[in-house]
Parts: C-alpha cells; structure tokens; sequence
C-alpha cells in the first residue's frame, strides 16, 4: 500500500488511544450517554469501533493462511469485545483491544492489492484490499465523531475531536510518521 496509507492508519491507531485517554478522565456515567438512540451508548461505540476494528483485520488475512488455532484464537478475542466496558477502568482493555487491531490493520497494509474474498449470507463478495482498509479507517472515524457527539449531547465535555485530528498527529509524531 502506498505511504500515505501508513500514515493514515497510523493517525487512526493513535486518534483511537488519544480518545481512550480523554475518555479516562470522565465519570463512569459518561459511558451510558447516548444521542437518540439509547442503544448506541457511549460504551457500546467504543466496543463497536474495537470490536469492528478486529473484524476488519481478520477479514483481511489470507484465509489459506488462518489456522484452526487462529480462528479459535479470533473468536475468543471478538468474544471478549462484545463485552461492552461497564466502567472507566475497563477501558485499558479497549486500549490494548484497540491497539492490536490497529496494528494488525497497519501490518495488513504492508500486503500487496489483491482480492478480499468473504462468504455472507450465502453470497460471496469479493473486495479490494484497500476498500477495506479504507473502510476501517472511515469507521473508525465516523463512530469517534459520533462518541464525541453522545458525550457532549449529556454534558459531558472536554473531549476534543480538534485534538485528535491530522495535524495534531504531524504535529506530535512528525511529517514522517
């Protein structure tokens, strides 16, 4: 994948801690704000944009490469995430949650274009490698913007998506990341 795809995923993996963090610094009451629909709470995005994250990540490797140890491995792990943080101090388990899978996205993209084949619903459905990748980090974004907003639509404030935006990253990390 080009360069710029490095860096990109990079900012996302780093924007994604970044949020973490900010988050830690709220009440645990903060995790159950929600915009319109009480369904998507504060902890149920986080566990979607982890949860999702890995999903992207498993999807993008060779399926002749996956063991049975590895699918075993995989599902265990997505089982885990479906348990949506019920406090502040679970979120250290969405931090290493995250950034396992952000850093399997970046080592996915090291890989050469090529097909992304799945089986869904009886259909199966051929992507590209980038639409993928592509996918995840678009994701990734959307549902921060959206954390942010369920955050802020209760009175919760401080978490700064400005912060976590592109130039903060250059800013922080270098042109060069």
């Amino acid at each position: 994948m080009p360069m710029e795809m490095n860096k990109i995923l990079k900012h996302m993996a780093w924007a994604n801690q970044r949020l973490i963090l900010e988050l830690e610094k709220l009440p645990d009451e903060a995790l159950a704000a929600y915009i319109a629909n009480s369904e998507w709470t504060v902890a149920e995005i986080l566990r979607h944009i982890c949860s999702s994250a890995s999903w992207y990540a498993y999807r993008l490797l060779d399926p002749a490469s996956v063991t049975e140890e590895m699918r075993v491995t995989t599902k265990a792990k997505l089982e885990e995430i479906e348990k949506a943080p019920s406090s502040m101090s679970d979120l250290k388990r969405f931090s290493n949650y995250a950034a396992s899978a952000d850093a399997d996205l970046l080592a996915a993209s090291q890989l050469p274009e090529g097909d992304v084949v799945r089986e869904y619903e009886g259909k199966r459905i051929v992507r590209a490698r980038s639409t993928v990748i592509s996918q995840a980090i678009h994701h990734a974004t959307e549902h921060r913007a959206q954390l942010v907003a369920a955050l802020e639509s209760r009175g919760f404030t401080g978490v700064d998506l400005d912060a976590m935006d592109m130039w903060a990253f250059c800013d922080e990390v270098g042109e060069d990341a």
